[in-house]
């Protein structure tokens, strides 16, 4: 399978995006595209969102993205075998031409998204191109370089922004190529509809390439991808194929992306023993009704200053007004007045590290997108669910550009690309 990567192309200072033969499925040998979908790996709920997926084709993109076997090793070697054996089949199949692609997305509530997807040059934080804005996990980072050796595959791609001017350049390019038929169209069960087409006129890449070589990226969605493509990189000797990760660039001048907030679930924290610890260093306010009017109540708290909601006994519990003194024992005081003000900041560094006491591990702490499922499994667990407000978009822009970045899991950027409609062989 041919892949972008193999020339020597000289470093840029800006974005390097390149061509490749996409591996995608073949719509006569699945029973639908939509059903063939994923969520991006991190996204899909476990093990009821797993098990959905898995259930709705026997070709589901799951398989490959969340293997499931009783050790790691083996879950890794089944998402080869399985991989291999749908190329061999014909279920997934390479396109002819190496090209670009553009990915648009829209819902019925006035979602709507266009981007490109390709190869991207890989660079470290530190060369200023690719900003990443979040912390990510070691053992995360070594689950997804594990499966990416086996698979020498880019399963799904990352989100990541870039400001252009909206109209000219590689939106020009985006803007003409959606006039044309689509490579494929399908409509996903959570309401998107999704569209692709490629790019492979070598005078529109040569716009898109003369347009992203000065532009700078933000990781929206993928740091531990990300993480992974730079870790499997320093593997293999360059030039190589490894030296790029499939990515969905989108210019958030034309389309601003929605940024909602990423939910902790604390599996041996029941929620009175939450509550309890606080001990005045918090005030607590018990909320009656539903899941829209608390939310509504954080997102007024927030205004004022850090608030969390915590949830996993039938009802709702606004926390807000930490105490001075136990954020300036608790918060670094080094990092810039915007990152130390973080809702994510003062809820590791001061809730889970210091009044609860919780380690940072999966056995502890689940970090979950869907608000309503958080709060289902922490009534269901008899853990505590501990809701939070989104960030907004101009903050992580200008911590990202300082190099500062945030705790890990604080945004959640969208709508996400979806797993399955684009993959990329390495090998």
């Amino acid at each position: 399978m041919n892949t972008a990567g193999t020339a020597d192309v000289p470093a840029r200072m800006g974005l390097d995006l390149t061509p490749f033969r996409g591996l995608r499925y073949d719509p006569d040998r699945v029973g639908s595209l939509s059903a063939v979908t994923s969520p991006p790996y991190d996204v899909v709920v476990r093990p009821d969102g797993l098990q959905h997926l898995e259930s709705a084709d026997p070709h589901n993109i799951v398989r490959l993205i969340l293997p499931q076997a009783p050790t790691p090793g083996i879950r890794n070697e089944q998402a080869a075998d399985t991989l291999h054996r749908w190329v061999s089949e014909g279920v997934l199949r390479t396109d002819a031409q190496p090209g670009l692609y553009v990915y648009e997305q829209h819902d019925d509530e006035g979602m709507f998204q266009r981007g490109v997807i390709g190869a991207l040059r890989l660079s470290e934080p530190s060369e200023g191109v690719v900003l990443p804005h979040e912390d990510v996990m070691p053992h995360v980072v070594a689950d997804r370089a594990a499966l990416m050796r086996a698979t020498s595959a880019n399963l799904e791609p990352l989100l990541l922004t870039y400001r252009g001017d909206g109209t000219s350049g590689t939106t020009a390019v985006i803007e003409r190529t959606a006039k044309h038929p689509p490579l494929l169209s399908t409509t996903t069960e959570d309401g998107f509809s999704h569209r692709l087409w490629a790019v492979t006129d070598p005078a529109d890449l040569a716009e898109i390439r003369a347009d992203l070589a000065h532009r700078q990226a933000l990781i929206a969605d993928g740091h531990h991808r990300w993480a992974t493509y730079l870790r499997v990189r320093g593997e293999h000797p360059s030039p190589s194929p490894w030296d790029y990760g499939l990515v969905l660039l989108v210019d958030t001048a034309r389309h601003p992306l929605r940024v909602r907030a990423i939910h902790r679930l604390l599996h041996q924290l029941p929620v009175p023993e939450a509550l309890a610890a606080l001990d005045g260093s918090f005030r607590v306010r018990h909320l009656d009704g539903i899941l829209s009017s608390a939310l509504s109540a954080l997102s007024v708290a927030t205004a004022e200053g850090n608030a969390f909601l915590l949830a996993g006994d039938g009802t709702f519990h606004l926390v807000d007004r930490p105490s001075p003194d136990l954020l300036a024992r608790t918060i670094p005081p080094d990092p810039p007045e915007a990152w130390r003000t973080l809702d994510a900041t003062v809820l590791h560094a001061t809730l889970l590290d210091h009044v609860w006491k919780i380690p940072d591990v999966p056995e502890h702490i689940a970090y979950i997108h869907d608000t309503a499922a958080t709060v289902a499994k922490a009534e269901r667990d008899g853990g505590t669910a501990v809701l939070m407000h989104p960030v907004r978009e101009e903050v992580v822009r200008d911590l990202a550009s300082q190099g500062v970045t945030m705790p890990r899991k604080s945004t959640s950027f969208g709508p996400k690309p979806a797993s399955g409609l684009v993959l990329r062989a390495l090998l």
